[in-house]
């Protein structure tokens, strides 16, 4: 027991240090080809190879029971909420995304006391949701240009559902206990929503030829898919198995700095004093409220 809480943590560093670093790389990836078809391709190859893997060593394949509640976890948490924010950066900065997404550890506790009745919205929690939200407005305040370009707004509203899509995900998953290895059950998760998302991309003309792509897209797809799929979101797949869902959203506090910083070194994206300013005061808007929902179910 000791030995797996200590390497739920190891994975909940990895989920925290390599997921903020992915938004360079899906950004990189969403600039030249379409988004929703890099995060398709990025799972189903990810969840080919897991699956495969498994396969070869003689595992079965899930009962209809079991698969149900794996494509229930893979459409909330690689469909929607992966697909939807992949496609919003070919409208906004990996940056940004990360700060919007930095939102769910908030929703993660309202989710919780919503599904699971247990504890209640506090003043506290109210402070906590409003400090939020002015952050993210603080760092907007940059963004008041881009406000009248319905394509930046539509790439917000898709980070903002992916938010809440991921969030409920969460809670959805720490809540089922799988009857088979987690991995297998990573990879089946990965293998059905990357199935959707490329289904999707090949009825509405969303796809490009990989053989004519560009290096540097297919390096930021190799990218995600070994350090963001099978590392990462294996690892959070674990560490959401073996820890309370508001103590593994804490990476969500790590990602948007190093998504920040990486986007800034690399990809000469916008930092200044709002962006950081911004970024502090959500961030601990979230903490106010996570602090307050670990207190009630302590």
């Amino acid at each position: 027991m000791k030995k797996d809480l200590q390497r739920a943590y190891i994975a909940l560093a990895l989920v925290s240090f390599f997921w903020g670093t992915t938004y360079v790389a899906a950004r990189v990836g969403a600039q030249n080809m379409p988004g929703l078809f890099v995060a398709g391709v990025r799972q189903f190859i990810s969840g080919f190879l897991l699956v495969g893997f498994f396969l070869l060593k003689g595992y079965r394949i899930p009962d209809l029971k079991t698969f149900k509640q794996i494509s229930i976890q893979g459409v909330f948490l690689l469909c929607i909420a992966n697909g939807l924010l992949t496609w919003a950066m070919e409208y906004i900065t990996g940056g940004l995304a990360a700060i919007i997404v930095a939102l769910v550890p908030l929703f993660v506790a309202l989710f919780s006391i919503w599904l699971s009745r247990r504890g209640k919205i506090t003043k506290w929690m109210i402070a906590g949701l409003v400090t939020g939200f002015a952050g993210i407005l603080i760092i907007f305040y940059d963004y008041l240009g881009e406000l009248k370009n319905s394509s930046f707004v539509f790439g917000v509203v898709l980070a903002l559902i992916s938010v809440v899509s991921w969030s409920f995900g969460t809670v959805y998953s720490s809540k089922q206990k799988s009857s088979i290895s987690i991995l297998f059950n990573v990879g089946w998760q990965m293998l059905i929503a990357g199935i959707i998302m490329l289904i999707a991309c090949a009825l509405t003309g969303k796809y490009v030829n990989l053989s004519g792509a560009s290096d540097s897209a297919l390096y930021s797809l190799l990218y995600l898919i070994v350090f963001g799929s099978l590392i990462a979101y294996s690892a959070f797949v674990f560490a959401i198995s073996k820890l309370p869902p508001t103590l593994v959203s804490i990476y969500a506090y790590i990602n948007p700095i190093v998504a920040v910083i990486f986007g800034w070194m690399l990809l000469s994206e916008k930092m200044n004093i709002n962006m950081i300013l911004g970024t502090i005061i959500t961030l601990g808007g979230v903490y106010l409220v996570n602090r307050e929902f670990k207190k009630q179910i302590s």
